[in-house]
């Protein structure tokens, strides 16, 4: 699941609201051990991913940087490649073990 939090500050155009209640989404997936809560704990669980997404919003604005800002579509290429090398990696450990 935390392949799936990405980067989100220095991006042009900048991150969404969306994209940052995505990343607290996994977050609190990842913490909690469960994608679909119980409707017991539904609120918690809520409650816990709209203060980690506020709170993240709240840090992006106020991060400083001078480094030029990421491209979306080159970033989502590097992803690709990246995941691309760790299945050819598990491939041939996989190949190797048999």
């Amino acid at each position: 699941m935390c392949r799936n939090i990405r980067v989100l500050h220095n991006f042009e155009p900048p991150t969404t609201d969306d994209e940052v209640r995505e990343a607290a989404l996994q977050f609190v997936r990842k913490v909690s051990g469960s994608t679909h809560p119980s409707r017991a704990n539904a609120p918690a669980f809520e409650q816990a991913i709209d203060e980690i997404a506020a709170a993240t919003r709240r840090m992006l604005d106020q991060l400083v940087t001078k480094a030029p800002p990421h491209n979306r579509e080159e970033e989502a290429i590097k992803g690709r490649q990246r995941h691309e090398k760790r299945m050819e990696r598990e491939v041939r450990i996989r190949t190797a073990e048999a």
